[in-house]
């Protein structure tokens, strides 16, 4: 397709998604629900053949030597599809929230003024590697009355193809427009370029991916951004806490999954636990591969751990995602230390403390300047899906409008209502 077809595609996608998300800002509950519930049941129901799909992905990407933790991103597993069958359920059943009014109040002059929650319009997704993004996308798009046109990475395009036909067909069966749910079916390049520069069509953009492709949607688009940047989250085992507990749980943010944002890259620890905590979860991380990368002091601590993968850190390490089974490991003096060290080398996306002092969590939790804070529990709970939200289009790393997982309120606005009764301005 050349560059002029282009436009002219991508301009008819951007019509399309305008008139549809007129129709889906006044359909009703009910019929977003039955929406939701036919595209859960067709994921089940097509999970043989979405995965012959998903393979047509799959052999090419490992035949050309992608990372293992991209082609894992890739996989649709029938565990995977059941999730996002279980997310359209769970936001099917949900409180709607569009028209929900909220904060009325009697002015002196006898108006009353309030605000009421309404769809943005038309979001555009451009993401990359994970296919079940075009459902939770799709989902969170009907749930909250818009409409939204999305734009996977040309390695899962079999992939998403798939998945858009099913989103439609369920649209259809509820009486919806099809075109409120599209994929870009090109992977040139310049379709992202039109897409991000179409204020007239687009309302806000979100970019789901790799450093490079939310700086470039950023620093590009003319429309408003919801960004996602890396996840380079912590894990902080204070003075005092459970030690036991302290090492399942940054066992559990490491290395249940490498690829996703929302793993532990980097363990601090205080100073006074650091001799019998550190060897105990260096050989948890050494029975699982996974490559330590500590300050002298750790090093020291961890040097008689068998088979352990010990590197010295660099300064980088401390702000680097690796998606890897790679972790970063410090000591440092007890909270206030580490604080300071996540507010400096945090991606501001989650970080967690593993502690038994209550004034301690509290001032992590007031004083750690990310989307998610957490007490006593594993950053990997960073999830639209664990969270309750049914979904999520993405984690924003940002503070305006959404922060954190983005679900169904993340994709609304509120404009005020006002009520009269004949009143006149004096």
């Amino acid at each position: 397709m050349n560059a002029l077809n282009i436009v002219e595609y991508t301009h008819t996608l951007g019509a399309q998604a305008k008139a549809a998300s007129a129709q889906m800002a006044r359909a009703s509950a009910a019929t977003k629900s039955r929406a939701l519930l036919a595209l859960a049941r067709l994921l089940r129901e097509n999970t043989a053949a979405l995965q012959a799909d998903n393979a047509l992905d799959l052999v090419p990407a490992e035949a050309n030597g992608l990372s293992a933790p991209m082609v894992d991103r890739l996989r649709l597993t029938p565990k995977v599809l059941e999730t996002c069958a279980q997310g359209c359920e769970q936001l099917a059943v949900m409180p709607d929230v569009i028209g929900e009014i909220v904060g009325m109040k009697q002015q002196p002059s006898g108006i009353r003024v309030g605000q009421m929650r309404v769809p943005i319009g038309v979001f555009g997704m451009i993401y990359e590697s994970r296919p079940n993004v075009t459902i939770e996308a799709a989902s969170l798009s009907i749930k909250s009355g818009n409409a939204c046109i999305l734009r996977g990475g040309s390695e899962a395009i079999a992939s998403n193809q798939a998945l858009a036909r099913l989103v439609q067909q369920a649209l259809a069966e509820a009486g919806l427009p099809e075109h409120a749910v599209q994929l870009v079916q090109v992977t040139d390049r310049e379709a992202v370029g039109q897409l991000i520069a179409m204020p007239e069509y687009v309302d806000v953009i979100i970019p789901r991916g790799g450093k490079g492709l939310i700086e470039r949607i950023s620093r590009e688009a003319k429309v408003p951004v919801i960004k996602h940047l890396d996840g380079n989250c912590h894990t902080y085992v204070d003075d005092p806490c459970d030690l036991a507990m302290a090492v399942k749980v940054a066992d559990n943010a490491k290395t249940s999954k490498y690829s996703p944002c929302n793993a532990s890259e980097s363990l601090l620890v205080a100073r006074a636990v650091a001799a019998e905590f550190l060897p105990a979860i260096g050989a948890v991380f050494a029975a699982k591969g996974v490559e330590m990368r500590g300050c002298p002091e750790s090093l020291a601590l961890l040097q008689g751990v068998a088979g352990a993968q010990l590197v010295a850190a660099t300064e980088q390490d401390w702000s680097e995602e690796y998606l890897a089974p790679i972790i970063s490991i410090k000591v440092v003096a007890g909270v206030d230390e580490a604080i300071a060290h996540i507010n400096r080398y945090s991606s501001a996306h989650t970080e967690a403390i593993l502690t038994t002092d209550h004034r301690h969590a509290q001032q992590f939790l007031r004083e750690v300047d990310s989307a998610s804070v957490m007490v006593n529990t594993s950053t990997r709970f960073a999830d639209g899906f664990e969270y309750g939200l049914g979904a999520e289009i993405g984690i924003s790393t940002d503070k305006f409008h959404a922060r954190g997982p983005v679900g169904i309120e993340g994709l609304t606005s509120l404009k005020y209502v006002v009520l009269g009764d004949g009143e006149v301005r004096v």
